[in-house]
């Protein structure tokens, strides 16, 4: 007699089939909401960071761009690699909480590093950015694949909850990315925001943590000792951020400021924006002009118009005042109107560099290439354009189309002088003048002698007008200053400019025609 057997499989255990229990909807909205925003808040502060020690150009901005875009692939890839090896319970509150410890220590990496790398040198740019975004925002832009693969428990609403929770990160990086230009910036120092902003994600990793012990029974991974060493971590960063050396006394909506005493005269200021040295203002005599610069823009308003004529004066860009005072107070009963985009810098001005304004000296906050076109025709007759970001001439404020506003706002004698800063070889403040040359019909140009051979990098000065320039007295003036300086008109500056490209509104590469490589 025969027996036959059947044959038995075994049913696998419920927990090996069934998938990771689901977050509750809002919640699962909610971290990849604050994780997708987080990284935006670090990538519009990692600007404020960095512009002390590198600047804010359009280098710089890519930069930080290209390093966040980076870290959220990166972070984006190895989230999903591990959620698809490891239960992500285990990891979502591990990852917040790592992330607020990476955001935290932030500030004083990036501040002690860039004390070794100031300066624009590419390098150094990539360098500093990398420190600031790069670990931090990687980190977060690995929760949004955590919570997807936790959400995934029927496959076949795998779009709809794709697609929800991408259109909810997305909505979290455009929600922080205006709050923090629009508010946070304006209202808080990048200290207080970044750590602000650590201690939220710290602490949302912790409350998700206990609340994943309670639902599952899970805990962050790892013996006590691990945690132990996350709070120390914590506790770590938050102290070397206290002790972080901080460039700024003042932070404003657009600049790292700060204002030194000078150490040979008591009544003399300097002050440093984005730690660039950018005006110095003597609090006992207005009529005190240290920079070379600043000497020859006061020469030729003097031989502009006769001593203690009034002169209507346009400042395109405040910085410390130093103009608009000088001439103040050497053409009594002038109109000296000046446009300065940073409110906040004109309140340090008022409070630590003398600044007093009324009849005589106005100033309106805005950008000055909106401003000036409020401006009525033929009103004005002595424009002066010192504006710049860090070392550079804001590109919308170095076309022709904004040098012909300036000619329309000028009186028919009037005369425009611009401030440039370059570097060999010299091809930005070539097309500059190029620029300037296609709307005024007499241009000249005033700088050092080794500046113009190219032998070194310095601060030129644009007079233009077009009316025939008062250049008669300028070469004698020149002479008497402390710093040689040099005059190119006619031929010669049309040998200087040669073939220099004209700026416009379409195409203006300012950043790049900079570039000393």
């Amino acid at each position: 007699m025969s027996s036959t057997s059947s044959d038995v499989v075994a049913e696998p255990a419920p927990s090996a089939l069934a998938p990771p229990r689901a977050l509750p909807s809002g919640l699962a909205a909610f971290l990849v909401f604050l994780s997708s925003g987080a990284v935006l808040v670090l990538e519009t502060v990692s600007l404020r960071l960095v512009g002390p020690y590198v600047g804010v150009t359009l280098q710089v901005t890519s930069s930080v761009i290209g390093m966040a875009l980076g870290a959220i692939a990166y972070g984006a890839w190895m989230g999903g690699w591990l959620a698809d090896r490891r239960d992500p319970r285990t990891l979502l509150a591990p990852a917040l909480v790592l992330a607020g410890i990476a955001t935290a220590v932030t500030l004083p990496v990036v501040r002690y590093a860039g004390e070794a790398l100031r300066g624009g040198a590419a390098s150094a740019v990539l360098l500093l950015t990398a420190l600031a975004v790069l670990l931090p925002a990687a980190l977060l832009a690995g929760v949004t694949p955590l919570v997807v693969k936790l959400q995934l428990a029927d496959l076949r609403r795998t779009g709809q909850v794709v697609g929800r929770l991408s259109g909810i990160g997305t909505l979290g990086g455009i929600t922080a990315t205006l709050a923090t230009g629009f508010v946070l910036v304006a209202a808080l120092p990048s200290t207080v925001i970044v750590l602000a902003l650590a201690g939220v994600l710290g602490v949302t990793g912790l409350v998700l943590g206990a609340y994943l012990r309670r639902q599952a029974g899970t805990a962050l991974p790892g013996p006590a000792r691990a945690k132990a060493a996350l709070a120390v971590l914590g506790l770590a960063a938050a102290g070397l951020s206290a002790v972080a050396p901080n460039p700024c006394d003042v932070e404003t909506a657009y600049h790292c400021a700060r204002v030194e005493v000078d150490a040979q005269w008591p009544e003399g200021r300097t002050l440093y924006l984005n730690s660039a040295e950018h005006s110095y203002v003597d609090l006992a005599d207005p009529t005190h002009l240290k920079y070379a610069y600043t000497q020859w823009i006061g020469l030729v308003a003097d031989v502009a118009r006769p001593a203690k004529q009034r002169m209507d004066g346009l400042h395109l860009g405040g910085g410390g005042f130093t103009m608009p005072r000088y001439l103040a107070a050497t053409r009594p009963g002038s109109d000296n109107l000046v446009f300065e985009i940073d409110g906040g810098l004109v309140d340090l001005d008022r409070r630590e560099l003398g600044v007093r304004t009324g009849p005589q000296l106005r100033a309106r906050v805005g950008d000055a290439r909106v401003l000036l076109g409020s401006e009525p025709t033929d009103s004005r007759d002595f424009i002066v354009g010192d504006a710049f970001g860090h070392l550079v001439v804001p590109w919308h404020l170095a076309t022709r189309e904004m040098a012909a506003d300036i000619r329309r706002v000028l009186r028919p004698d009037g005369i425009y002088v611009q401030n440039v800063i370059d570097y060999p070889p010299d091809r930005f403040i070539r097309a500059e003048l190029a620029t300037v040359a296609a709307e005024f019909r007499h241009v000249a140009l005033i700088a050092p002698p080794g500046a113009i051979a190219g032998q070194h990098g310095a601060n030129f000065v644009i007079v233009a007008s077009d009316a025939p320039l008062p250049l008669a007295d300028v070469p004698a003036r020149l002479r008497l200053l402390p710093e040689p300086a040099k005059l190119l008109d006619g031929a010669e500056l049309s040998a200087f400019v040669g073939d220099a490209l004209v700026l416009t509104d379409d195409y203006a590469p300012v950043d790049q025609l900079l570039a000393t490589a």
